[in-house]
């Protein structure tokens, strides 16, 4: 047997010493990752939740607890996590994943951190093609967790079946200035830590502006650290989904688009480019335009 084809045999068997080893090829364009994309089967009918929100929601707290609910019904859930990518060292923050340590034993839970590698929304090509190994595993459910940074999360409307906005009761003045791009993505509102104060005032402005969008927006409240609300937000997420053939469309679309614009920089060599740029940065007629004409010619 072909050696990729013996690899997602074991994915496929929830063998997760195999599925890191895999995720870490892909993630690094190690042979043969291409050749293990290549031959995924379309599990269309696996179940992607996409957590965003601006930093400080608690969406950690949240995942911990979607995460505790479904294992209790001894369900397997895989948790992708997003962390921004400092420009500097580009490297990854994952201090988030300290308030998960109580999942890491759990042998129905698998977590992984990714860096967004400089994608604004936190979503890069590489996130599409691990979810879609996540989903060639034998998980009931594959959340995606990214840091929402303004209007640049509706990039995880493509990825995920359902996307879920955190916001806390402090939100309040952001909302009217990035709603028009959480109308856009949202399949629910979660507003946690709804037991701080000003948070039933928050949520029925929130219920006013999602009047206003065209289609319907749960808004639910959750205490995560106390586990309230949980349970509701949970047979939200267990639901059937109304997809139509051409939002299926359009999301393949954008999958693909995304996974080209990545294959077609490939070639392009950041450090390199930041070499380039260093050196070109002491000539007095530096021009950013004539600097990347140069830079593509030679590329």
């Amino acid at each position: 047997m072909n050696t990729h084809l013996s690899i997602l045999s074991e994915v496929k068997r929830g063998n997760y010493k195999v599925l890191a080893r895999v995720l870490t090829l892909v993630e690094n364009d190690i042979a043969p990752s291409d050749l293990i994309l290549k031959n995924l089967e379309n599990n269309a009918n696996k179940l992607v939740i996409g957590i965003t929100g601006p930093p400080g929601a608690g969406k950690s707290t949240l995942v911990n607890a979607i995460t505790n609910y479904f294992t209790a019904a001894n369900k397997r859930v895989a948790i992708l996590a997003i962390d921004p990518t400092s420009p500097f060292n580009f490297g990854s923050l994952l201090g988030d994943r300290i308030r998960m340590a109580s999942q890491f034993n759990n042998p129905n839970v698998f977590i992984r951190s990714l860096a967004t590698r400089g994608a604004l929304g936190g979503i890069s090509a590489k996130t599409i093609e691990m979810v879609d190994v996540l989903k060639a595993s034998d998980f009931d459910l594959i959340i995606v967790e990214t840091v929402g940074v303004g209007q640049s999360e509706v990039e995880i409307a493509g990825l995920a079946d359902k996307t879920i906005v955190v916001l806390v009761p402090e939100s309040g003045d952001e909302v009217q200035n990035i709603k028009s791009g959480l109308m856009e993505i949202a399949d629910c509102f979660v507003i946690n830590k709804a037991d701080r104060e000003g948070a039933d005032t928050f949520a029925n402005n929130l219920k006013k502006i999602v009047h206003q969008g065209a289609k319907s927006i749960p808004i639910l409240k959750t205490v995560a650290d106390k586990n309230i609300g949980i349970d509701d937000l949970c047979r939200w997420i267990l639901k059937p989904i109304e997809t139509t053939n051409q939002r299926r469309e359009f999301l393949y679309a954008e999958k693909a688009w995304r996974i080209i614009q990545s294959q077609k920089m490939m070639s392009v060599d950041k450090k390199r480019l930041r070499e380039e740029i260093q050196a070109a940065l002491s000539a007095n007629d530096f021009n950013i335009y004539r600097f990347v004409a140069d830079f593509v010619e030679k590329n």
